[in-house]
């Protein structure tokens, strides 16, 4: 497919040696910041940074998940799910731009193709979605991009709890759910808090009061919301957090949407939003 900025640029690839000492070299771009999930352990964000991240890795995942046609009718990209969504996956260019990465276990759709013998349980199990973790994932194209969408608001959440917008100190960085199960979480423990409890990471009252993360917390709820068909797509989550970064930073540059996205939202142009209680 043609090469996207958001997804992680494949420059080449060769082999060296021979036989039994044959070696695959794959060649990526490299970014220094490198992964969003240990940049957090060390920076904090301010709410235009938390913006560029999030839009651009919605932007990413979105691009992933459409199907491009090509010239004469043929399909110049197919669907792809990425399958192991999480922050270790999002590398940072200098901006804090994000760039997927990691398709070792992406699956492809061409059009009417079904997945085919695959096994659903795969990916890392603190961000599987209820459906994976419960063995009852339906082998569905559409199955298969919100499964990426819950792992999204994951991320939202991790990039929201690093943010210095909300009222107070910024607290230390977690993964999700760590303070919950802690940093070893076995498959038995995020089934039964994800699945039978339905928990998910609690979102600050503080975050409430800034109506920017307000809107971020709406968003991050309904990508990880339990009913996966009830789950936002990723072109959505896209043109909500292309909104909240215009207004964020008004100079920012503007990238299109297709017209195939494009969803009737409740404006948040003024972001006049009522107090939003969790029931988290």
């Amino acid at each position: 497919s043609t090469q996207h900025e958001n997804i992680l640029e494949f420059m080449g690839a060769e082999t060296r040696g021979s036989g039994l000492n044959m070696q695959l070299l794959i060649v990526l771009a490299y970014h220094e910041k490198g992964c969003l999930c240990d940049y957090l352990k060390g920076h904090v964000l301010s709410w235009p940074e938390v913006c560029r991240t999030v839009e651009s890795t919605a932007r990413g995942l979105a691009y992933l998940h459409d199907e491009l046609p090509g010239k004469k009718g043929g399909v110049h990209k197919p669907v792809i799910a990425h399958r192991d969504f999480k922050s270790k996956n999002v590398l940072l260019k200098p901006d804090l731009t994000a760039v997927i990465a990691d398709f070792g276990l992406a699956m492809k759709f061409g059009p009417g193709s079904c997945p085919g013998e695959t096994h659903g349980q795969v990916g890392t199990q603190r961000y599987m979605a209820p459906e994976v973790l419960e063995g009852a994932i339906s082998f569905q194209r559409d199955s298969f991009l919100r499964i990426d969408v819950y792992a999204l608001g994951l991320i939202l959440w991790e990039l929201a709890s690093r943010c210095t917008a909300a009222d107070g100190p910024v607290g230390e960085y977690h993964l999700p759910f760590e303070e919950e199960v802690g940093p070893h979480p076995s498959m038995e423990e995020m089934q039964d808090m994800v699945v039978h409890k339905k928990v998910r990471p609690a979102l600050r009252d503080v975050w409430q009061h800034h109506p920017g993360l307000a809107q971020l917390c709406i968003t991050m709820e309904e990508c990880w919301d339990h009913d996966a068909e009830a789950r936002l797509s990723a072109g959505c989550v896209e043109e909500r957090a292309a909104q909240l970064y215009r207004l964020a930073s008004p100079n920012a540059p503007v990238f299109p949407i297709p017209d195939s996205r494009i969803t009737v939202l409740p404006s948040i142009t003024d972001l006049q939003l009522p107090a939003k209680e969790s029931s988290l």
